[in-house]
């Protein structure tokens, strides 16, 4: 996986609103907010809340930087939460602001020690006692507050950017036990921001998404916005649609009328790395959504064959160099 030892602009070089939230530093929005009348809190470096007191409003969770590398959302985020910090009262919701992984964004890295989207799970086993287990205890247990007392609109957009190419520029994971209300609310939303395709996923890997959907009831959802970039250098025009559409969410504006929806695939398969003897049959830099055909060799694992079930699967995630235990690849179908 791409990220260890990216270019990394100075942050003195960075526009103020990007360097203050690369830096988890909330001090000039929460002041605004404060000044507002809204009930601010830090719980933790890098969490920022926003609540009206005596309104049960919609609760919004953004998360960015889970990955130390995919900054884009570290800017598009930044600039929606300096907007919003010049009119208070245009938030129309009860809003978290998550800063993930903060000594990897730091660093310009994708991790300090491990994975930090592989640890919002009970059992960690041999990364219990990473640096990235210690920042997701910290997320856990604000995450538990904001949810606590929220009413039942509940939002979970955990932003990311794709490490290689893909059929589709942009995409999403949703997890299958959303609410069927909420799930379709929340389809036409990454609709809205110009999503392409989304995964319906049946099971957990430990990702903060995923937690937030099983735990809180949250409308919970990875999304893939575009490439994976330097921080201040991001193309910013490949987030267009995800920006308008997050405005418009956290202003409390009317949805589109019929906004385009994504493909949809569900999960045939995690292919899982039980060794060190694992090998993917094509290279980690294949595209995301590449297809391959009924008996087609996807992976070897010791006497371990992985082989293509349906007459056509997709591939995503391909990453021969993950820990062993963890997920290498994910097989999907198309579902619409």
């Amino acid at each position: 996986m791409a990220g260890d030892g990216q270019a990394v602009l100075p942050h003195a070089a960075l526009p103020p609103a990007v360097k203050a939230l690369a830096e988890a530093d909330f001090s000039a929005v929460a002041s605004s907010f404060t000044q507002a009348g809204l009930t601010v809190a830090q719980p933790a470096d890098g969490i920022l809340t926003i609540r009206r007191p005596g309104q049960q409003r919609p609760a919004v969770l953004v998360s960015v930087g889970v990955h130390g590398d995919e900054t884009g959302p570290i800017e598009l985020t930044a600039y929606q939460l300096d907007a919003l910090a010049r009119e208070p009262a245009a938030l129309a919701v009860d809003l978290m602001v998550c800063v993930g992984n903060i000594g990897a964004i730091r660093a310009g890295k994708r991790f300090i020690d491990a994975d930090l989207n592989r640890m919002f799970r009970v059992e960690r086993g041999a990364l219990a006692g990473t640096a990235e287990a210690t920042r997701a205890d910290e997320m856990i247990a604000a995450t538990v507050a904001f949810f606590a007392d929220a009413g039942p609109q509940r939002w979970h957009l955990d932003l990311h950017t794709a490490i290689r190419p893909s059929v589709y520029p942009t995409f999403a994971i949703v997890p299958d036990l959303i609410e069927a209300g909420a799930k379709r609310d929340l389809v036409s939303w990454l609709g809205e921001a110009g999503i392409g395709a989304i995964i319906m996923n049946p099971e957990s890997v430990g990702t903060y998404s995923y937690y937030s959907a099983e735990h809180h009831g949250a409308a919970g959802t990875t999304v893939e916005l575009g490439r994976i970039g330097t921080l201040g250098q991001n193309d910013l025009s490949q987030f267009d649609a995800a920006s308008h559409a997050l405005d418009r969410l956290l202003r409390g504006g009317a949805a589109p009328a019929a906004p385009e929806l994504p493909h949809v695939y569900k999960v045939a398969r995690n292919i899982i790395k039980l060794s060190d003897a694992f090998t993917m049959a094509f290279g980690k830099d294949t595209q995301n959504f590449t297809a391959l055909k009924r008996g087609d060799e996807i992976a070897r694992d010791g006497d371990t064959v992985y082989t293509v079930q349906h007459d056509e699967e997709l591939v995503v995630f391909p990453n021969p160099d993950v820990r062993v235990g963890l997920r290498a690849g994910l097989m999907i179908t198309r579902a619409d």
